[in-house]
């Protein structure tokens, strides 16, 4: 199943990759998928293209832009269009911004499928993430000038689109000289890696964390912070053709050690607790057989977090009888 899930998922991405390209004023770079890509070299030189500026403006200098719109909840493939919407003026609270670059993440998807928590009315814009910068701003705008890079501060902005004229309370502001990609996919996966890492154990150096969907967009950002802070990380990812190189990319961005799924029930597991110890918190994307597996190997009074279930199954809890008859948590022996 989630073999499957993944396949449909890179269809949709790929139609949704062709349409943000169809126009020339959206090219290649607008879609971003991991939190260490992009360069300073793509960054200036999207900066020195940028054109010039006005402080303010009581009409703004982009009347209309670009958007990949839904009208419908349902598969995006079939209900996401490219059109043209028409901008309204720059406000005094209002800024008119230009998008640099947006990724496209399986909320994106789920939340133009109807099923996400969170759902914007319709029609709307889709996108959650992205990072653009301030052309104009309103008169009473104080915080934000031209040149400014800002991402969105709450989901459901709608970033799949050229401009747009959004409140100012609507955008967090942040550093241009920061990679152009990272600052695109700084405000879900960094965010929700840096609080998991920090709100439900106390994290010392030396301590261990493991994940599942080590390779994804939390599970890498998981990595660097963890290798920021001295904290050593057993990453589980599927197994693939390209699995080498998958692991040799992770290890590189601080990855401590790097094993498949079915590693996780095999012996080999005691053998790599005694170059570590068990950890005290597990980070659990997926689900299922994965996420049962993970519990195991935790340590006793350790912290299981879930922020996802790509496998689209229950977690099932391992349990063994005490002497009394009472129901404890299994670990791997």
């Amino acid at each position: 199943m989630a073999g499957f899930t993944g396949l449909c998922f890179k269809r949709k991405v790929s139609r949704i990759a062709w349409l943000l390209c169809k126009r020339t004023e959206v090219r290649m770079h607008t879609v971003c998928r991991t939190f260490t890509s992009g360069s300073n070299t793509q960054q200036q030189q999207l900066s020195r293209a940028r054109g010039s500026i006005c402080m303010y403006s009581t009409e703004s200098s982009i009347n209309g832009c670009t958007a990949l719109l839904y009208r419908n909840h349902g598969d995006p493939a079939q209900v996401v269009q490219l059109e043209s919407m028409e901008l309204p003026s720059v406000g005094a609270k209002s800024v008119l911004v230009k998008l640099l670059a947006a990724p496209v993440n399986p909320s994106d998807i789920n939340m133009i499928q109807g099923t996400y928590a969170i759902l914007p009315d319709l029609p709307a814009v889709g996108g959650n993430e992205g990072v653009a910068q301030v052309l104009e701003v309103g008169s009473q705008v104080k915080a934000l000038k031209p040149g400014d890079w800002v991402i969105p501060r709450d989901a459901g902005l709608g970033t799949w689109r050229t401009a747009a004229v959004l409140a100012e309370d609507d955008v967090i502001s942040l550093p241009n000289d920061i990679p152009l990609f990272s600052a695109a996919t700084l405000g879900v996966n960094p965010c929700t890696a840096f609080r998991m890492l920090s709100d439900f154990e106390e994290l010392k150096p030396g301590d261990t964390v493991i994940q599942n969907a080590a390779n994804s967009g939390v599970g890498q950002a998981v990595i660097q912070i963890a290798a920021a802070r001295g904290i050593q990380t057993i990453n589980v990812v599927r197994d693939r053709p390209d699995l080498t190189q998958l692991t040799d990319r992770l290890k590189a961005m601080g990855a401590s050690h790097v094993i498949k799924e079915e590693t996780l029930r095999r012996h080999e597991m005691k053998e790599l607790f005694k170059t570590c110890p068990r950890p005290k918190l597990a980070l659990n994307g997926v689900g299922g057989k994965s996420a049962t597996e993970l519990l195991r190997h935790l340590q006793v009074g350790g912290s299981m977090v879930t922020y996802g279930g790509m496998a689209k199954q229950p977690i099932t809890v391992p349990v063994m009888r005490g002497p009394y008859g009472e129901c404890w948590m299994s670990s791997a022996p």
